[in-house]
């Protein structure tokens, strides 16, 4: 892993522009102790933040992004890196090295190793989580609760991680809320950046806010077997450790600088933007769908070779997510519903680290010869972008991670929805919402039915009832592209805008300062001051 040496604010670099800056600096200090007249100091302060954007505009805008350690998490946040290193921006993206295994190499492939540098958090060591746990990816449901215990402690050797790369700005994470506490300190504004959906996060600050009441969007909530299932999840995360979650979710949201990013875009969510904003008083800022685009090293010739023997739509791609471990139960039902169905079926399975299973033992007594070449079944990984953008992809029966909604959304597969657990419910009401996809709905005691399965995929994939969800599916994909990377940008310039105003702090605190030293005396007095630090300062930088 490569080493950083601390920048010096007292390098020559940094002092290209000291004067005009400290000119600068002394006049906005003056007008803030009212010296300068009114209508100057408006034209002054139009002048300091549009000369000041431009210097920021001109150089790398350096970036610390701090995501939670799982990979749903993590992977919004490098795709959000790619996006900002093609616009003058370096980004340092903060993890375990646990997390850090599958990156490295995709950086290396994409030629971003120069742009994007993986600095390491070292957990500090907690009984039952080795290293190779400092990742949900594969972790024990058991754990979890570790795990966050863990990264909690991991407060000062962020706030060394801090110091060292001096950041401009910091994007962080929902379950941080230390981490812009410690930014705030060194005068670094920091941004959080939601990787859920909007709906969810909605949905959550109405519940904080109004306990008691409805939410105002009718087709968003979760059915009375999710609630029940959320209760008995308690077992593996106490009531307390999910009451510090809240805490933390609105503490992040409350530390922000200004804005709240969160992954998604108007035209699906829009109205869960504007609930967000006036429950939390932020400037909510959607940033797209940000989905890995797929690349020549994605690819497995085994899967794709049989994918592209079969015919066009005529085949679904069953994933669960990489975190996400179906039951037994679960697991027959969904093969029984995949055997009576009547399209074609690759299907990614995987099992908790430690507990993995021989396919034949995973799945019902003769099902793979039931299901003859209609079907393949992978462990652990597939190339999911590839496979969903192939042609004879017909619809996608996934859990509704928000990752897995966006990336179906823009390449225009519908979506037979299964949530389990999380927001995922929530997403799943979302697709039904904006017809892109229809729920496996499961039965008052939250299982599932192989002939409900079977029925919702060859209405979404095959039927003449569902060609309006293939329609629409399509229609969002086609809006995606047409938007491009419009959120993207607009995000650049409200980052850039807080970078400008950190600046803009830095050089009028200076100022209000000498203001105060100085007070009583004449201008003239204060410059020469001014000038002598100036050069105070250039000796001791030329010295170090």
């Amino acid at each position: 892993m490569a080493t950083y040496k601390p920048r010096s604010k007292n390098s020559f670099e940094q002092t290209e522009n000291r004067e005009k800056l400290l000119d600068r600096g002394l006049r906005e200090g003056l007008k803030q102790s009212s010296i300068i007249p009114s209508q100057e100091s408006k034209e002054l302060e139009k002048k300091v933040f549009m000369d000041s954007s431009m210097e920021i505009n001109q150089k790398s805008v350096r970036v610390l992004m701090f995501p939670w350690l799982g990979h749903g998490h993590i992977s919004p946040f490098l795709e959000l890196a790619k996006k900002l290193v093609t616009r003058n921006f370096t980004i340092f993206l903060c993890s375990t090295p646990a997390n850090f295994i599958s990156i490295k190499q995709k950086l290396i492939n994409e030629d971003l190793t120069e742009k994007i540098h993986l600095v390491e958090l070292r957990l500090p060591s907690l009984p039952d989580l080795p290293p190779h746990y400092h990742t949900t990816n594969g972790l024990p449901p058991h754990l979890m609760s570790t795990l966050k215990k863990a990264f909690a402690k991991s407060r000062p050797i962020f706030t060394q991680i801090l110091n060292t790369i001096e950041p401009d700005l910091l994007l962080y994470d929902l379950l941080q809320p230390w981490a812009p506490k410690v930014a705030a300190e060194k005068n670094i504004p920091s941004v959080v950046f939601a990787t859920s959906s909007a709906t969810m996060f909605s949905y959550m600050f109405h519940t904080f806010r109004y306990p008691y009441s409805e939410f105002p969007f009718s087709s968003i909530y979760y059915r009375d077997y999710e609630f029940t299932r959320m209760l008995k999840n308690q077992d593996l995360e106490p009531i307390e450790q999910q009451q510090k979650d809240n805490t933390s979710l609105k503490l992040c949201f409350k530390r922000s600088s200004n804005i709240v990013l969160i992954k998604g875009f108007k035209e699906i969510d829009g109205k869960y933007c504007d609930y967000i904003s006036s429950l939390t008083n932020k400037k909510i800022i959607p940033i797209g769908p940000l989905v890995q685009e797929p690349t020549s090293e994605d690819g497995n010739s085994q899967i794709l070779t049989w994918l592209n023997q079969k015919t066009k739509g005529s085949t679904i791609f069953v994933s669960f997510g990489s975190e996400y471990f179906l039951s037994q139960e679960d697991r027959e039902k969904i093969a029984h519903g995949l055997e009576q169905s009547r399209v074609n079926f690759i299907w990614v399975m995987r099992f908790p680290k430690g507990e993995k299973l021989k396919l034949e033992q995973a799945l019902p007594q003769g099902f793979f010869k039931k299901v003859g070449e209609r079907g393949m079944v992978v462990e652990d990984w597939a190339p999911q972008a590839k496979i969903l953008g192939n042609p004879n992809i017909g619809g996608f029966v996934s859990h509704c991670g928000w990752n897995s909604v966006m990336e179906s959304l823009k390449i225009g597969v519908p979506i037979i929805a299964m949530p389990m657990h999380l927001d995922q419910p929530l997403n799943a009401r979302l697709v039904e919402e904006i017809g892109v996809g229809l729920e496996v709905v499961r039965d008052k005691d939250g299982k599932l039915h192989s002939e409900t399965i079977s029925q919702v995929i060859n209405k979404v994939v095959l039927d003449k009832s569902g060609e309006s969800i293939r329609a629409k599916a399509k229609k969002m994909s086609g809006t995606i592209r047409v938007k491009g990377d419009e959120e993207i940008d607009n995000v650049v310039q409200e980052l850039l805008k807080l970078c400008t105003r950190s600046n803009i702090s830095s050089v009028s605190d200076l100022a209000m300062t000498m203001t105060q030293i100085f007070s009583g005396s004449d201008l003239a007095m204060m410059t020469r001051f001014a000038r002598e630090v100036e050069g105070f300062v250039c000796f001791v930088a030329a010295t170090e």
